[in-house]
C-alpha cells in the first residue's frame, strides 16, 4: 500500500510541474512572439493563479446555460463580486476544489484500512470528497451574500437617518450618497458607491437605484428605493419621505428585537435540559450514588 501510495503523490507532483512549465513557457512564447513581430510588448506581470484557473477551465465554464452563467453572476455580485470573479472564475475554483479533495481523498483511501479493496476505498474517499470539494464554493458564497445582507439590514436605519439629515439640510440626493460612502465603510457603503459609479458614466439615477436594490434582495431597501423613485415622478419632497421612512425602519428594528427577545426563553431550554441538568444531577447525586456503591461492596 506503501508502495502505491508513493505513486500516487509522484504522479500528483508530475502533472502539476508540467502544467506550471506549460503556463509558463505559454508566456514566454507569446512575449517571444510579440518581440519578433517589433511590436510593444507590455512590462511583464504576474498573472494571477485565480485567472489562470478561469482560463484553463473556460471551455468546461462555456458549457454552462445562459439561464445558469445569469443566476451566478447574480449571485457573485450579492456576494460583492469577491476577488472580482466571473461565472467561468468560479466555475474554475469549484473544479479546481473538487481536484484538491479528489486527490485528498485517493490519499486518504489509501491509508485507511476498512476490511474492502483499499482501489474501492480509495475511489469511494475520492468521489465523495470531490462531490464535497466541488459545492464547497457555492456555500461559502451563499454564506458570503446571507453575511452581506445582515450588514445591508443592520445599516440601512442609520444610512437613511444620515441620507434625511443630509437633504433636509439643502444638499442633493447624490451628495447624501456619497456622504453613506464615507460614513459606512461596508456592504451597504460599497453598493451606494457601485451606484455613484453608475450615474458618473451616465446611467440614470433612478435606474441605477433600482438596480442596486435588485441586486441586493433586502427588503427594506427595496421600498426605500421605491419611495424615492415615486417620489421622483409624483413630485413630493424627498426630504419627508425619507423622514417617514427612517422612522417606520426603526420601528420594524425595535418590533424584530422584541420578537427575538420573547423567543429567548424557548430557545434556552434546550441547553438548559442537555448540558445544565445533567451537570447539576452529577453533582447532587453524585455523593450519594458512591455512598451507596460502597456500602454494596
Amino acid at each position: 500500500m506503501s508502495s502505491i501510495f508513493l505513486i500516487a503523490v509522484s504522479a500528483g507532483v508530475i502533472c502539476g510541474v508540467i502544467v506550471v512549465a506549460f503556463f509558463v513557457a505559454l508566456d514566454r512564447n507569446l512575449a517571444a512572439a510579440a518581440a519578433a513581430n517589433g511590436a510593444w510588448a507590455a512590462p511583464e506581470t504576474r498573472t494571477p493563479l485565480l485567472k489562470r484557473l478561469e482560463a484553463a477551465a473556460r471551455p468546461l465554464a462555456a458549457r454552462l446555460p445562459a439561464l445558469a452563467a445569469g443566476e451566478l453572476r447574480q449571485k457573485l455580485s450579492r456576494a460583492g463580486d469577491p476577488g472580482n470573479l466571473t461565472p467561468a472564475g468560479f466555475q474554475a475554483v469549484r473544479y479546481s476544489m473538487a481536484a484538491l479533495f479528489a486527490i485528498a481523498g485517493l490519499a486518504l483511501g489509501l491509508l485507511l484500512r476498512l476490511g474492502i479493496p483499499t482501489l474501492v476505498t480509495a475511489v469511494v474517499t475520492g468521489v465523495v470528497l470531490a462531490v464535497i470539494g466541488y459545492f464547497v464554493p457555492l456555500l461559502w458564497l451563499n454564506q458570503r451574500i446571507a453575511l452581506r445582507r445582515h450588514q445591508i439590514q443592520r445599516s440601512l436605519a442609520e444610512a437613511t437617518d444620515l441620507l434625511t439629515l443630509v437633504v433636509e439640510s439643502g444638499m442633493s440626493l447624490d451628495e447624501g450618497l456619497l456622504s453613506i460612502t464615507e460614513r459606512f465603510h461596508n456592504a451597504l457603503g460599497d453598493e451606494i458607491g457601485k451606484v455613484l459609479r453608475e450615474i458618473r458614466l451616465g446611467r440614470p439615477r433612478m435606474a441605477a437605484l433600482e438596480h442596486m436594490a435588485d441586486t441586493c434582495g433586502v427588503a427594506d431597501l427595496h421600498h426605500l428605493v421605491e419611495s424615492i423613485v415615486q417620489s421622483d415622478q409624483m413630485g413630493v419632497p424627498i426630504a419627508r419621505l425619507l423622514r417617514v421612512q427612517a422612522t417606520e425602519m426603526r420601528r420594524r428594528q425595535r418590533q424584530t428585537a422584541q420578537e427575538r427577545a420573547a423567543q429567548a426563553s424557548s430557545r434556552m431550554v434546550f441547553p438548559m435540559v442537555g448540558c445544565i441538568f445533567p451537570v447539576l444531577w452529577i453533582v447532587l447525586l453524585g455523593p450519594a450514588i458512591i455512598q451507596i456503591l460502597s456500602t454494596v461492596r
